[in-house]
């Protein structure tokens, strides 16, 4: 598993994504395809974890919706979270000029 910040100029359209893609939601990219949302949160913890349980769970009817909402939360509350410096804050040379430092 590799993670990449989406801020990094080039990053997203390399994967296949817009800015406006990442910056609303999280995002994984398999040899399958791309998942977002808890989709993804469950992609990277099945192989943090090493098992396929996170993505088993998820696909169990109603637990998919229960964790969308529950993602859709937390994005929407995001910047109030304490979190880690912005990736074009703590690397400014490695981002353009009009990068936004989210």
């Amino acid at each position: 598993m590799t993670t990449v910040p989406y801020q990094k100029p080039g990053v997203p359209e390399a994967h296949g994504l817009s800015v406006a893609e990442c910056e609303a939601t999280a995002w994984t990219v398999t040899p399958e395809g791309h998942h977002a949302g808890a989709a993804a949160i469950n992609a990277v913890l099945a192989v943090a974890l090493g098992t396929r349980l996170p993505l088993l769970l998820y696909a169990t009817p109603g637990v998919e919706r229960l964790q969308e909402g529950a993602y859709a939360l937390v994005a929407r509350n995001r910047r109030r979270l304490p979190g880690d410096i912005p990736y074009c804050r703590r690397y400014p040379d490695e981002c353009s000029n009009d990068a936004s430092p989210v």
